[in-house]
C-alpha cells in the first residue's frame, strides 16, 4: 500500500475523532469580531508580518540582524519545501471539505491540510527570534504567532493535528537551524 493510501486511511479515522472539536471551535465564526480578527491574523500570517520582521532585523539589530534575517529566509524556504512535500504525499482534505457543517472563513492557499504551513512558519520564526539573542522581539511576536496557530482551526482550514504537526516541525526546524545558520551568515556577511 502506498504512503498516500496509508495516510488517507489514518486521516479518515483521525478526522472523525477531531470533527466535534473542529465544529465547536469553528462556531466562534458566528461572532463577527472573532471572525474578523482571525481572518486578518491569518492573512498577515500568509507571510506579510514575517517579511516585515525579516526586513526590519538589520535595522533594529545592526550587529547581527542581517545574519538572523538571512537565517530566517533560508529556514523559511526549507519550511516551505517540507510542508509542500508533506501535503502532496499525505493528501489530507481540509475540514470544511470533509464536513459540510464546518464553515471556511477564508479561501485556502492550497488544497490539502496536513501540516499547517502557517503554524509551521510562525513557530519556526518565533523560535528563531527567541534563540537568536533577540528575545524581546520574540516575546513581542508571540501573541501574533499564537493567534496564527489558533486561526487555522477557528477558520475551518485545519484540524488540530495539522496545527500540532506544523508547530512541532516548525519548532524543531527553528531549534536546529538558528545557531548554525546565524553563525554561517554572520561570518560571510
Amino acid at each position: 500500500m502506498s504512503v498516500t493510501r496509508k495516510a488517507s486511511h489514518l486521516f479518515d479515522s483521525v478526522d472523525q475523532r477531531e470533527f466535534l472539536l473542529c465544529q465547536s471551535v469553528n462556531q466562534l465564526l458566528r461572532y463577527w469580531p472573532i471572525r474578523r480578527y482571525f481572518s486578518v491574523v491569518s492573512r498577515l500570517g500568509d507571510g506579510w508580518v514575517w517579511y516585515l520582521v525579516i526586513l526590519a532585523l538589520p535595522v533594529l539589530y545592526p550587529d547581527q540582524g542581517l545574519g538572523i534575517a538571512l537565517a530566517m529566509v533560508t529556514t523559511g524556504l526549507v519550511c516551505t519545501l517540507i510542508y509542500k512535500l508533506l501535503k502532496q504525499r499525505l493528501v489530507r482534505e481540509r475540514p470544511f471539505i470533509s464536513f459540510t457543517t464546518i464553515n471556511c472563513a477564508l479561501p485556502p492557499l492550497d488544497r490539502y491540510s496536513f501540516p499547517s504551513g502557517h503554524a509551521l512558519h510562525a513557530v519556526c520564526f518565533n523560535t528563531m527570534l527567541a534563540l537568536a539573542a533577540v528575545p524581546a522581539l520574540a516575546w513581542l511576536m508571540l501573541p501574533f504567532t499564537l493567534s496564527v496557530v489558533a486561526s487555522r482551526v477557528i477558520l475551518g482550514l485545519h484540524y488540530p493535528t495539522d496545527v500540532a504537526a506544523g508547530v512541532l516541525i516548525g519548532g524543531c526546524l527553528g531549534l536546529l537551524a538558528t545557531q548554525p545558520l546565524i553563525n554561517l551568515f554572520t561570518q560571510t556577511v
